[in-house]
């Protein structure tokens, strides 16, 4: 078996960056300029300790000649990442298919403060397989099921899968009550990028979201939502239901954005259950989350 061209460092996977077209004339000038971000000693130390690593999985050095589309892999590092304690749960893993159950505040894939402490990380560390790659995302605040593939050579029929809206993904939320409104009901609208950058907004235009909405219980305070997302807009299900006025409890950014100092109870919006058609052989799978939103409704 040929060895992975970017298998994990200290149980960390490689990102993976096309390079871009631009005048550079070596890689390391690329990542600098792609990166504005991360300061150039930084790709400079990188690079000199071997975790920039070319197409081949060789390292680059700092006169790797640059190369428009050429794909590199590189090795993330954050100093005193926070560790966070929550565990997942694997719930099926096969030769191309593996299903986690991810808990609250847990990122999907290293992003910005978080590259050990993220799902895919601990995945790749637990079950030896630097080939896992995320078919989707949830946000680090919504816990539940995330689906990896875990084979090149069957990853694009599992793509298929969401691309082409052959998968139906059930969500559950707590959120405050909506009496003046008919139940089950779908929500229509165009959602795009707001301010600040990481929010998105409702705005006018063709719609190019779709979330069927149902109420599963009714409390008090706050009733029980099932929604099912039909486009897979970023944080479309949080800005929905902040549109309708009621907004999913513990939410930091919707409908108005708020400090969050990380001690803020969970978001209570939960990836419930999955299910679809096997594109391998075409038997049907569903597979539900073992976690619940607890909080009294009352």
């Amino acid at each position: 078996m040929s060895r992975p061209r970017f298998p994990p460092r200290d149980g960390v996977p490689a990102s993976r960056l096309q390079l871009p077209p631009g005048p550079w004339a070596t890689v390391f000038d690329a990542l600098v300029a792609h990166f504005p971000q991360v300061d150039g000693s930084i790709w400079r130390d990188r690079v000199a300790r071997g975790r920039v690593l070319d197409a081949q999985g060789d390292p680059v050095t700092l006169q790797t000649p640059y190369r428009v589309g050429a794909e590199i892999g590189y090795y993330r590092e954050v100093i005193d990442e926070r560790v966070i304690d929550a565990a997942e749960r694997i719930l099926h893993a096969d030769d191309h298919l593996v299903v986690a159950d991810k808990p609250h505040g847990l990122p999907v894939a290293p992003t910005g403060a978080f590259v050990t402490q993220t799902l895919l990380t601990r995945l790749v560390a637990t079950l030896g397989n630097s080939d896992l790659v995320p078919l989707h995302r949830i946000d680090r605040g919504t816990a539940g099921l995330v689906l990896f593939s875990a084979d090149p050579a069957s990853r694009a029929a599992y793509q298929a899968l969401f691309r082409e809206s052959r998968i139906r993904k059930t969500y559950e939320a707590l959120a405050p009550p909506l009496p003046a409104l008919a139940f089950p009901m779908t929500r229509h609208s165009r959602i795009e990028r707001g301010e600040p950058f990481f929010r998105m907004a409702e705005v006018d235009g063709t719609p190019n979201s779709e979330t069927h909405i149902d109420v599963r219980e009714r409390g008090t305070r706050l009733w029980r939502y099932a929604l099912s997302p039909v486009s897979g807009r970023k944080h479309q299900l949080r800005v929905h239901m902040a549109a309708l006025g009621a907004p999913i409890l513990h939410d930091p950014w919707y409908p108005t954005l708020q400090d969050d100092d990380g001690a803020r109870p969970p978001l209570q919006l939960l990836a419930r259950a999955l299910a679809f058609d096997d594109p391998l052989d075409g038997r049907p799978r569903r597979f539900e989350s073992k976690f619940r939103l607890s909080e009294s409704l009352d």
